[in-house]
């Protein structure tokens, strides 16, 4: 792992200014990592070599390619020609894939069982240079299923650790995501600790966290040690007739307080790179003053859920409508460089 490209060791600290966030080493000042989530730009529905190509362009450090569609085959061999693809632009691929879930809504047999999922995406994280393989539980569905999101979880466990030892003989750890409403961070902390921080972490989702109720810094505080990967966007958040209604925006244009998170990323997560995924152009209304939408939430309201409305009260209702998402990942990738101080290069 090049030093140029991400920071390694114990002696980490992080300062915070006017010109953003940066993780502090040995004392040398060293930004943090920035890249972007391939989903952010899935209409143009490129494979690998273009993805990297954009990645390039846009100066990012890392590309985070979190479903197998752009890779063309799954062999080793190839997996290592687009590794070095990557390296020759001086970009560091990290791989990602759906639910591993066998009970939840979301999951697929597109790739065997949850178990040969799984496997699957090991073999390719560590062929392809991947310190981690990202995967997802579900969906916020999954909350109103029997027995609720606690059994989901309970699936989820006995499948990673079943594949413990394969993903610590590979050296590749398995960065759960807190996805579409379905795990708080909290709970997503709570599966972490069950299943075996040894080789399970998180991909948190900054946008996510809004959808269960969360301040995004208060979702980070909640998860940042377990940090292994990210796809991170901003929120506008604001109150409407039935509760909070959500709009995830370019990077900037949201409520998001963007200066305090990252000064906390760099503290709790200095060797994680910054990738960003915009899912832009519309709103979803959260409709927590109707008594129906706390049936997904049998045991009140989640810790933090004071903080979620305080942020929700600053916000000033958005117009939803169509997005280029070209134009908004580089906009967002730009900002982050410029505003935030973010990326290496």
């Amino acid at each position: 792992m090049l030093r140029r490209t991400f920071v390694k060791g114990a002696a980490v600290s992080s300062v915070a200014g006017s010109r953003g966030a940066w993780a502090k080493e040995s004392g040398v000042e060293v930004k943090l990592a920035l890249g972007y989530d391939n989903f952010a730009v899935r209409a143009m529905k490129w494979k690998a070599p273009e993805l990297i190509k954009y990645a390039a362009e846009l100066k990012c450090d890392t590309l985070f390619i979190t479903d197998f569609g752009p890779l063309e085959k799954m062999s080793d061999s190839y997996l290592r020609d687009i590794r070095k693809q990557g390296e020759d632009a001086g970009i560091r691929i990290l791989l990602g894939s759906w639910s591993i879930c066998p009970s939840s809504v979301k999951f697929r047999d597109t790739w065997g069982s949850a178990d040969e999922h799984l496997q699957l995406g090991i073999r390719a994280a560590a062929a392809l240079g991947s310190p981690a393989f990202r995967v997802i539980l579900g969906a916020g569905d999954d909350r109103k299923t029997p027995g609720g999101i606690e059994a989901r979880i309970a699936d989820t466990v006995k499948v990673l650790k079943r594949n413990r030892t394969r993903c610590l003989d590979s050296g590749i750890k398995v960065a759960m995501e807190n996805h579409a409403g379905d795990m708080h961070t909290l709970e997503l902390r709570g599966l972490i600790e069950e299943a075996g921080p040894d080789f399970v972490g998180a991909n948190f989702d900054s946008g996510n966290a809004v959808w269960t109720l969360e301040d995004p810094v208060q979702a980070l505080e909640n998860i940042g040690e377990y940090v292994l990967t990210t796809s991170l966007r901003d929120s506008a958040v604001w109150e409407s007739e039935n509760g909070v209604t959500v709009q995830w925006t370019a990077m900037g244009d949201g409520d998001t307080d963007l200066r305090t998170f990252f000064a906390r990323f760099a503290e709790l997560c200095p060797d994680v790179a910054v990738n960003i995924e915009t899912i832009s152009g519309f709103n979803r209304e959260l409709q927590v003053k109707k008594d129906d939408y706390w049936k997904a939430w049998p045991k009140g309201k989640p810790k933090g859920y004071e903080k979620f409305l305080t942020l929700a009260r600053k916000g000033k209702p958005r117009k939803a409508g169509p997005v280029d998402q070209r134009e908004d990942i580089a906009k967002s990738i730009a900002y982050c460089r410029k505003e935030l101080g973010l990326g290496r290069r």
